[in-house]
């Protein structure tokens, strides 16, 4: 971005201490209620920083100072730009601080790639590999996203579904899951349809009730627009004009995977999410998510992306039971290592490239 911080008047003072002015709104944005962002910036900087009526003091070593500066010249642009800013904005922004390269403009094509906004609140991507695998979802016929809960990848998807139906880029949306508890077996099951999978299919509802009204869901509901269903359903059809998620792929077994993946009919995109930490499959049998890295990786149009804790956007806590449980996993079982980091794995036009990064 490259403009400066207020005014325009950056001063050095002695030392290793800068003071930045700022105008009234600037300041109330950046500082946050009860001042949170600048703690949170000062965990992030390893530096002090604090408001004296509108002007923001810097203090530590040169390398900090200079790197904050910067930083919070960045954090200005996006407020003034329509942006706003909350924990994992100023987290990812710090973290593309110690990168090289254009990292401001990589802050910029995250922080203002809004999928949908809905009742005031803005859906976006808040990583970097989120970033990749919106734009994997955008480019590709078929996107995988393969991580630890918490990093958004049905969340993300959900959105980008809820987007297309919203902007007739696709006639319907049609969610699904694999009912692994009730074996599949849900004709054995009391009720009717909803009664039966409800429990499975539950978060899908979640997610859609925080993208739109529930009126116009209910609407979508009925006329079958947004279909929501256990994996069982799917055999047999073909799916056109639709935007298709399987979330918890890893409970599927390759045989289902590939009964999912052959239900693509024309103007149609899938989107399969799922954690290969968290396989509830029985003793002994494959998933399906695990085998289809395995045969699918060199075919265009496909995109494979990874996540880890970093991507995690619950609570900071989760993070550290992800990355607990990984270094665990890695200590006890090395064949399960997972993919490295920000891995995007596709084939197009007969060559290997990584999905963008945001």
């Amino acid at each position: 971005m490259g403009v400066a911080v207020g005014q325009g008047a950056s001063v050095l003072s002695s030392g290793s201490t800068k003071q930045i002015d700022l105008d009234n709104r600037v300041a109330a944005l950046l500082v946050g209620e009860h001042d949170a962002h600048l703690r949170t910036l000062e965990s992030l900087l390893n530096c002090d920083i604090y408001l004296r009526g509108n002007q923001l003091t810097l203090d530590g070593t040169a390398a900090e100072v200079e790197r904050g500066e910067a930083l919070v010249d960045e954090l200005v642009a996006l407020l003034r730009s329509g942006q706003s800013l909350d924990t994992s904005t100023l987290e990812l922004a710090a973290s593309l601080s110690n990168s090289r390269g254009d990292w401001a403009r990589d802050l910029d094509r995250i922080v203002s790639d809004v999928i949908l906004e809905h009742r005031g609140r803005r859906i976006r991507p808040k990583t970097v590999n989120q970033k990749a695998y919106v734009d994997a979802i955008r480019s590709n016929t078929i996107t995988f996203g393969v991580g630890p809960a918490g990093t958004g990848k049905t969340y993300l998807a959900m959105a980008m579904a809820t987007s297309a139906l919203l902007s007739a880029e696709v006639a319907r949306i049609i969610l699904t899951r694999p009912a692994v508890e009730a074996g599949e077996k849900l004709g054995f099951l009391p009720g009717g349809l909803m009664e039966k999978v409800d429990p499975y299919l539950r978060p899908l509802f979640d997610a859609l009730y925080d993208m739109m009204d529930t009126d116009k869901l209910t609407e979508h509901l009925a006329r079958g627009t947004i279909e929501v269903a256990p994996l069982a359903y799917m055999r047999g059809r073909t799916l056109n004009d639709s935007l298709i998620i399987l979330d918890e792929a890893q409970n599927t077994s390759p045989e289902q995977m590939k009964m999912f993946l052959t239900r693509l009919g024309f103007g149609a995109k899938m989107i399969v999410t799922g954690d290969i930490t968290q396989i509830d499959l029985p003793r002994g049998q494959h998933s399906g998510l695990v085998h289809v890295r395995e045969v699918l990786a060199e075919i265009p149009d496909i995109a494979f992306i990874h996540f880890d804790s970093q991507d995690v956007v619950r609570h900071k806590l989760v993070q550290d039971i992800v990355s607990a449980y990984k270094q665990h996993g890695e200590q006890h079982h090395p064949a399960r290592k997972a993919a490295p980091r920000g891995t995007s794995e596709k084939r197009h036009s007969g060559r290997r490239s990584a999905a963008a990064a945001e």
